[in-house]
């Protein structure tokens, strides 16, 4: 399911292609490092979301954010819950859980990517800035709150 979500074309272009993706979610998967989960409406799975501590990895556009600060990455797998808010609510959702134990919530989608953005923002982010990442490549850094 998450490689065939991957292949999907709203998604080709914003993450590595499935087959790299998943070997890395799976050598990720028992560290403890990275919580992973699936987002679900009426136990359907739809979408993939991520969280870790920001500076678990060498990732220079939060070096300025506090060390406890927590990153997301996400995105909605199944085309069928597109454009119907399914994305914000869901993120939204994971924020409530995530700010009882982290100040600080980051994401840093492509700034190409305003879907994501969008998504962000009705989540409740804030773009702070657009800001290099580990490979060099911009991202727009945000922040909740």
């Amino acid at each position: 399911m998450f490689k065939a979500w991957l292949a999907q074309p709203h998604i080709e272009g914003w993450w590595g292609d499935g087959g790299t993706e998943a070997r890395l979610v799976e050598e990720d998967m028992d560290t403890g490092r990275v919580d992973m989960r699936l987002a679900c409406h009426d136990g359907t799975p739809f979408a993939y979301i991520q969280d870790y501590n920001a500076h678990a990895w060498d990732a220079p556009q939060y070096a300025d954010q506090p060390q406890d600060a927590r990153a997301i990455d996400t995105f909605l797998g199944d085309p069928a819950y597109l454009g119907q808010g399914h994305g914000a609510g869901y993120i939204a959702a994971r924020l409530a859980e995530l700010r009882r134990d982290f100040p600080v919530i980051l994401t840093d989608p492509d700034p190409a990517n305003t879907r994501a953005i969008a998504a962000y923002t009705r989540a409740g982010f804030t773009p702070l800035a657009i800001r290099p990442c580990e490979d060099g490549d911009p991202v727009q850094v945000m922040r909740h709150p």
